[in-house]
């Protein structure tokens, strides 16, 4: 067995998460869609039918494997069969670029996250069920949006259990003006006070976490960042009760 993939789930944090539920409510809205960001090259049918091609093409022999290490654990899209323990070496989870629409706004971009270079990312693999085109084209229409791409396919290699394989799993494009590399305080003010019509940074950073924490799966750098956005949120807290003071 690879000592890479621990066999059983690792006991749960004597610490419980300073993010609390209570905390990720107080940054939830009601927000409408704006629709299309202005400004921006959004994908069409053709594009998304170019890049499917292009990723069943490259595809390694036998089924395609999915690997999901964010909201694909909790939020899934398509359909996908199993589910098994997987490190992704030489990249890493990182909330590294910006969205002006579903989890931010114009006024007040948001963070998503996306595989990034360097270390590893322990996720799970799962196999994308047939119709194969149907569920990928699918997959490709939530997580690829604008042009020129920052969340792009790419057919990683991963380790299991049972040894080396690959799957597809969707990598940042660096060269995209989404692209950014804040310090943790400020991805922890962003997404924070960010929040869009499918709900707030912190709701999105909650979820990753407890799911990962379900399986066993703990990620140090979320784990610090959950600290920092707790903390965050209760600051806006106590300015907003400040300013309610305020004859």
């Amino acid at each position: 067995m690879n000592d890479d993939i621990p066999a059983r789930a690792v006991p749960p944090r004597k610490a419980p998460m300073a993010l609390t539920e209570e905390l990720v409510a107080r940054t939830l809205r009601v927000v409408e869609d704006a629709g299309p960001t202005p400004g921006m090259i959004h994908m069409t049918d053709a594009d998304y039918e170019r890049v499917r091609a292009e990723v069943l093409a490259s595809a390694p022999p036998g089924p395609a494997m999915l690997f999901a290490y964010g909201s694909l654990l909790w939020n899934p899209v398509g359909e996908v069969r199993g589910g098994e323990r997987a490190v992704a070496t030489g990249w890493h989870r990182s909330f590294c670029f910006t969205v002006k629409r579903y989890r931010g706004t114009v006024d007040e971009p948001g963070l998503m996250m996306a595989l990034d270079r360097g270390g590893q990312c322990q996720g799970m693999v799962f196999e994308i069920a047939e119709p194969l085109a149907d569920n990928l084209d699918k997959l490709l229409r939530r997580e690829m949006t604008i042009l020129p791409a920052v969340n792009v396919p790419r057919w990683l290699h991963v380790r299991t259990a049972d040894g080396p394989s690959r799957a597809l799993g969707f990598v940042v494009n660096p060269a995209s003006p989404r692209y950014v590399r804040f310090g943790k305080a400020e991805i922890a003010a962003t997404l924070a006070h960010a929040v869009g019509h499918w709900g707030s940074g912190a709701q999105y950073l909650f979820e990753t976490i407890r799911h990962l924490e379900a399986l066993g799966i703990r990620d140090r750098n979320l784990w610090e960042l959950q600290g920092l956005v707790a903390r965050e949120i209760a600051v806006l807290d106590q300015a907003e009760a400040a300013m309610q003071e305020i004859p």
